[in-house]
C-alpha cells in the first residue's frame, strides 16, 4: 500500500546527480513556461514534438530512473486514455456536401474528395441495447492529440521542474519575475509565501490519502461485496474524512504560523547557493540560447 510514497509527483527529491538540478531556477521557470504556453493554438506536430522533447529531456537528464518512470507511465496511459475518449465524443456536424453534377453526364469526369471520417465503429448490439456508431473524424482525431499531449506536456514538464528544485528556490525564482509589480502595490512576498505553503502542503495530502487507503486495505474491504450504494456510501465517507483531515491540517499550520506571530522571511534570503561558475555556467547559458531558438521555431512553425 505504499506505492503512492513511490509517485514523487509534486515533491522534491534530494540528490546531486542529474544536470537539471545545476540549472538557474528562473531558466527553469521559463522552460517550464515555453511547454505550457507555446501548445496554445499551435499545430498538430508541435504538440507531438514537444512530447518527444520532454521525453528525450527525462531520458538524458541524468536523474535516477526509479524517481520518474512510475508517474511517466502513469501520465502516457492517462494521456492516451483521455485522448481516446476525446476521439470518440461527438465534435459537430458532418461536412456539408456540394451539390455537383452527375459524373455521368461528363464522359471521363471523376469526382474526388477527402473523407470527412477516418474511422467507424458500429453500431453494436449487446441484445436489446444498440451502441454507437464511434466514427473519428479529422476534427475529434484532432482533437483527441491535442488534448493528450497537453495534458502530459502541462504535467510531466512542472514534475520534472518540482522533482529537481527545492521550494524555497522556486519562491524566489517566482519572486524574481514578479518584482517590478512591487513597484505598484503587488504583495510580492505574500504571494512567494503563499506559493511555498502550497508546495510543503502537498505531501501532507499524500500522506493523508496513503492513510485512508492504509486504513481501508488493513479492515480487508471488499466492495464487490458491499453492492453498489455501500460501495457509494464508502467512497463518500472516506473523501469526506481525507477533506477534514486536509482541513484540520491546514487548521493546524495556520494556528502555527500565528504562534510564531505571523512572519515570514523575504525570498530574497531564498537565494539559491549556486555557483554559476565553469561547467554549470556554460550549461546555463546553453539552455537560454536553446530556450530562444525554440521560441523563434514556434513563432515560424508552431502553427503546423
Amino acid at each position: 500500500m505504499d506505492w503512492l510514497r513511490q509517485l514523487p509527483i509534486g515533491q522534491y527529491v534530494a540528490g546531486n546527480s542529474g544536470w537539471l538540478r545545476r540549472l538557474d531556477p528562473r531558466l527553469k521557470l521559463a522552460w517550464v513556461l515555453m511547454f505550457l504556453l507555446t501548445p496554445v493554438l499551435a499545430g498538430s506536430l508541435w504538440r507531438i514534438g514537444l512530447v518527444v522533447a520532454l521525453l528525450l529531456i527525462t531520458l538524458a537528464s541524468g536523474l535516477p530512473v526509479r524517481i520518474w518512470w512510475r508517474s511517466l507511465l502513469l501520465l502516457l496511459f492517462l494521456g492516451a486514455l483521455v485522448g481516446l475518449f476525446a476521439m470518440m465524443l461527438p465534435t459537430g456536424e458532418n461536412a456539408a456536401t456540394l451539390a455537383v453534377r452527375s459524373p455521368q453526364e461528363l464522359p471521363g469526369a471523376s469526382v474526388t474528395s477527402l473523407s470527412w471520417e477516418l474511422l467507424r465503429l458500429g453500431p453494436l448490439r449487446l441484445g436489446p441495447l444498440a451502441l454507437g456508431p464511434f466514427v473519428v473524424s479529422h476534427r475529434s482525431a484532432e482533437l483527441g492529440l491535442n488534448t493528450s499531449t497537453l495534458i502530459f506536456t502541462v504535467v510531466h514538464s512542472v514534475n520534472l521542474m518540482l522533482l529537481t528544485t527545492q521550494p524555497e528556490d522556486l519562491v524566489w525564482a517566482l519572486s524574481w519575475c514578479l518584482a517590478p509589480l512591487a513597484l505598484i502595490g503587488v504583495p510580492v512576498d505574500r504571494l512567494s509565501f503563499q506559493l511555498l505553503l502550497a508546495l510543503r502542503f502537498l505531501p501532507l495530502v499524500q500522506e493523508e490519502l496513503q492513510n485512508l487507503l492504509r486504513s481501508l486495505a488493513s479492515r480487508a474491504v471488499n466492495l464487490r461485496q458491499l453492492g453498489f450504494k455501500a460501495s457509494f456510501a464508502l467512497i463518500l465517507s472516506v473523501g469526506e474524512r481525507l477533506l477534514a483531515n486536509i482541513l484540520l491540517r491546514a487548521e493546524q499550520g495556520a494556528e502555527a504560523l500565528l504562534a510564531r506571530g505571523g512572519l515570514w522571511l523575504p525570498p530574497d534570503q531564498f537565494r539559491p547557493q549556486v555557483l554559476l561558475t565553469g561547467a554549470s555556467l556554460w550549461l546555463n547559458i546553453a539552455s537560454a540560447m536553446l530556450l530562444l531558438f525554440v521560441l523563434g521555431l514556434r513563432g515560424k512553425y508552431g502553427a503546423l
